[in-house]
């Protein structure tokens, strides 16, 4: 089984998850720019942090034969605090570097005017750095968010194709198919979804343009969700072609309209043989701040 999780925040997770992951067939993934659990309180601690996602992160993952890949963007819930909106400024020169497939993660936490002024900017930017996006869907009035989502998407003039909704449930599963958008589900213990419901969903709409992640960060989650929902989709009936589908073409083909990927092996990985080489002067570095 090949797996590609398409959002996972392993800034948060350990060496340990990254070998885990390897071990059960993630050969690459995508971490969006997200909030990191207590406010940002400067416009450099964005810049230090986009520079670790595309810099030392992507030389951890590659040490454990994982392609790395990131989003960038003031997500939803920093969009309401005033010290945090200079970033937008910066955002653009980000989304021109290597490793970067997506603007996000953007959308809404509250449906202020704030989130609503963010979220309309940085759809732009997509559209001028010809990106996909990768968009939140808020945890209260989900159904409501998701409708207020599409609706500021089709006014943005962003193609539905290149649009990811993400963390849907039951709920809003069918007004993000009918729009012509991705359909994104975490699948993360308590909060969000799990492999279960993930496979009763998929029976009921199909496995087209949908598209399975663990969201994985500092909270209670699980790395290996992708995984865990791919078993389940084969104990269910599914096929092997379904699940390579779900759980790798689907996610290869919305971030490969970016044309940033990069899914070839890493070079000189030998599986259970991790060597940390030098950081300092690494290829690596290509993608920090210049």
């Amino acid at each position: 089984m090949r797996i590609f999780d398409p959002h996972i925040h392993m800034t948060s997770r350990t060496t340990d998850d990254y070998e885990a992951l390897y071990a059960a067939g993630v050969r690459a993934l995508v971490e969006p720019a997200f909030w990191l659990g207590q406010p940002r309180t400067s416009v450099g601690s964005f810049l230090d942090y986009f520079d670790a996602l595309l810099g030392w992160e992507r030389f951890r993952a590659a040490q454990f034969g994982i392609r790395h890949h990131a989003t960038i963007a003031l997500n939803p819930k920093e969009a309401n605090d005033a010290r945090c909106r200079e970033v937008l400024d910066e955002i653009p020169r980000y989304l021109l570097k290597d490793g970067v497939v997506a603007v996000g993660e953007v959308g809404y936490d509250s449906m202020t005017p704030e989130e609503d002024e963010v979220f309309a900017r940085q759809l732009q930017m997509a559209q001028v750095a010809e990106l996909p996006v990768l968009v939140h869907t808020p945890h209260r009035d989900k159904l409501a968010g998701t409708r207020r989502t599409l609706d500021v998407v089709r006014e943005s003039g962003v193609p539905a194709q290149r649009v990811l909704v993400d963390h849907l449930n039951e709920t809003n599963v069918a007004l993000v198919r009918d729009a012509g958008a991705w359909a994104g589900f975490s699948i993360y213990p308590d909060t969000k979804m799990d492999e279960h419901r993930m496979v009763a969903i998929l029976t009921e709409h199909g496995t087209e343009r949908m598209i399975v992640n663990s969201a994985a960060d500092w909270g209670r989650s699980d790395p290996l969700k992708t995984l865990k929902t791919g078993r389940a989709m084969l104990a269910a009936g599914f096929t092997e072609d379904d699940v390579d589908r779900v759980l790798w073409r689907n996610p290869v083909e919305f971030y490969g309209q970016s044309g940033n990927l990069v899914l070839d092996p890493v070079p000189g990985f030998v599986a259970g043989d991790v060597r940390l080489a030098e950081f300092e002067g690494s290829s690596v570095l290509r993608g920090v701040r210049t």
